[in-house]
């Protein structure tokens, strides 16, 4: 446990502005120090100056926080380290009230029974890839914005330009409405419809050019980070590049077992009787799931290996879904170790 390996633990409750740190002496569980800081370069200095006396400290924080990522250099003393917590104690916070700094004591005690904190992720490279992920996501779905409100407003156009381009495909339609010239039009009606619809199909265009540049950038890094995902069936760059968001390091996630977890694709017992069932899980980092997803999707059309065993185990008597969450374990399972023992990432 870390209580048998460490002296001090150093609770962060992180925030935009400041951090707030407490100090629990791991002995007895006491608080032994309380102090805020900036979350600055300056801040994070000061955090480690307070934490140098004490030696054997781990610091524990919220796994919101880059606070551990971001610190200047490393945690003092050769037996210094860094964690993130897990779970929120809700129940405690519910019957015992909450501030900043109860918040960061209750992140030091949380782990004192625990065999080994959990990881911080990885920055560098997988940071930058976390980053462009995000970015295309916002872009995509304001290109389906676009696109959903210039049908709506193709429905009410009047009726002349509404027969106009009725016919014309999504392309043909963009350039047609980007390239309209509504200053000319008398009626008040067709002049701001015409100028709503080309300031749509404008926006529209941008974003489809943006998606596409943020896609080839994200493309290219997991490509380096890695190529060894790429060549597996149904993995495009998108899914490998969730695939190493979420996973972020060698070592971070300490089996397999802990990586299905983490997908959602852990069995659940679901059994009654003598009926002997599993269910899929609800839990874990849902973008990952749905990357395990998607990649299944892929495979069951055109996997030949895929196809063939949920046939198999439809036939057995198992239903669909049964038949996707074993696949799904099994796709973890395979996805883990190819992560693992592949080239390590840069940071």
């Amino acid at each position: 446990m870390l209580a048998d390996q460490l002296d001090y633990l150093v609770g962060v409750d992180p925030h935009r502005d400041t951090h707030a740190l407490a100090i629990v002496d791991v002995r007895t569980a006491g608080v032994v120090f309380e102090a805020s800081v900036e979350a600055s370069g300056i801040g994070y200095a000061r955090a480690l100056e307070l934490a140098r006396p004490r030696a054997g400290a781990a610091v524990i924080r919220d796994r919101r926080s880059g606070f551990v990522r971001r610190r200047p250099q490393p945690l003092p003393e050769r037996r210094g380290r860094a964690g993130a917590r897990g779970r929120r104690l809700r129940r405690e916070r519910r019957s015992a009230g909450k501030n900043d700094a109860l918040d960061a004591i209750r992140a030091a005690r949380s782990v004192l029974a625990e065999s080994r904190a959990a990881e911080p992720r990885a920055g560098g490279e997988r940071e930058a890839l976390r980053a462009l992920m995000a970015a295309r996501e916002g872009a995509v779905t304001a290109r389906r914005a676009g696109l959903c409100q210039l049908r709506g407003l193709l429905v009410s156009a009047p009726e002349p330009l509404r027969a106009e381009l009725r016919s014309l495909t999504r392309a043909q339609l963009l350039r047609r409405l980007a390239a309209v010239r509504p200053e000319n039009r008398r009626d008040p009606e067709l002049r701001g419809t015409l100028l709503a619809l080309r300031a749509l199909a404008r926006r529209v265009k941008t974003l489809t050019v943006e998606e596409r540049e943020l896609a080839a950038e994200i493309e290219t890094l997991a490509r380096k980070l890695a190529p060894q995902l790429l060549d597996q069936a149904g993995v495009g760059p998108l899914t490998a590049a969730q695939l190493v968001i979420s996973w972020s390091h060698q070592g971070r996630i300490r089996s397999e077992a802990a990586f299905a977890r983490l997908a959602g694709c852990a069995p659940i017992p679901a059994s009654s009787g003598q009926t002997i069932r599993y269910r899929l899980d609800r839990g874990g980092d849902r973008r990952l799931n749905r990357a395990l997803h998607m990649i299944l999707v892929t495979r069951r059309r055109s996997h030949p290996a895929t196809i063939a065993y949920v046939e198999r185990r439809v036939q057995e008597g198992k239903s669909s879904r049964e038949a996707s969450r074993c696949l799904k374990r099994y796709l973890a399972r395979n996805l883990y170790r190819l992560l693992e023992h592949g080239a390590p990432l840069a940071t």
